[in-house]
């Protein structure tokens, strides 16, 4: 059996997921960056395709009162979870004009400043060790709405923070200043960061990586969320080549 058929069942049969999309008027999806190859440019459109059904799945089928806060994470390093957590924001601000904020809570390695093309002198970690409003750590992008929320000043001992009360207090803190809080957090398997965030979270997406991502290891992930009761709301395969059929998407 191929390891991307393996992958496919692992998003069928593995994740327990929310109700199917109801019907909705088609959202906006923003143009992929310009590549340099076709290969490239049809990666970057099927990840983009995949995000906007995240979009529609996670964010759009929820009552219009309903904010979600939830955490992006890679099963393993180099998964292209950063980037999957960009797009979906992206995305969802093109769909919707309630204010979203974007979290760089991956303090093995931050990322979320580079697409943008911004300073992360302050942000995540700066705000857990001082006072002042979560708001003014904040940067607004474009469109107006979107905001980001470096991993601000990291030292090695900054990922001990991501299980204090501090930091669960600052992410509530977000819930109230923001409707949509997505969460960009490190690896799952390596680390136990993507947990604690979790616990404060609506749920996980979580991600892997069509050329090497294992069956096992994205089982062993799914598990370390489950043993603490933390919803799995979706699964994103990153940089395949090939579609998955809806009903693998009515199954998540």
């Amino acid at each position: 059996m191929s390891k991307y058929l393996e992958l496919m069942q692992v998003e069928q049969q593995e994740i327990e997921g929310v109700a199917s999309v109801a019907d909705r008027t088609a959202v906006l999806m923003p143009e992929p960056e310009a590549v340099s190859t076709p290969e490239r440019r049809s990666l970057d459109q099927m990840a983009h395709a995949e995000c906007l059904k995240l979009v529609q799945r996670i964010f759009l089928s929820q009552p219009a009162n309903v904010g979600r806060a939830i955490v992006f994470a890679g099963v393993d390093r180099r998964t292209g979870c950063s980037r999957i957590c960009v797009d979906t924001a992206r995305i969802l601000a093109a769909n919707t004009s309630r204010p979203i904020c974007l979290v760089d809570a991956n303090f093995r390695s931050s990322a979320l400043n580079r697409y943008f093309g911004v300073s992360q002198e302050r942000g995540l970690a700066d705000s857990v060790l001082e006072e002042g409003v979560v708001r003014t750590f904040t940067m607004q992008l474009e469109p107006s709405h979107l905001y980001l929320l470096p991993a601000g000043c990291l030292t090695p001992e900054s990922p001990t923070l991501l299980n204090s009360e501090r930091l669960a207090s600052r992410l509530r803190e977000l819930r109230k200043e923001f409707d949509y809080v997505l969460i960009d957090a490190p690896a799952l398997n390596p680390y136990s960061d993507a947990v604690a965030l979790g616990r404060n979270a609506d749920g996980v997406v979580v991600v892997l990586h069509a050329d090497s991502t294992r069956r096992e290891t994205a089982l062993n992930g799914l598990e370390r969320l489950r043993e603490v009761n933390i919803e799995v709301l979706g699964a994103e395969l990153n940089q395949r080549t090939f579609p998955i059929p809806d009903f693998v998407y009515r199954r998540l």
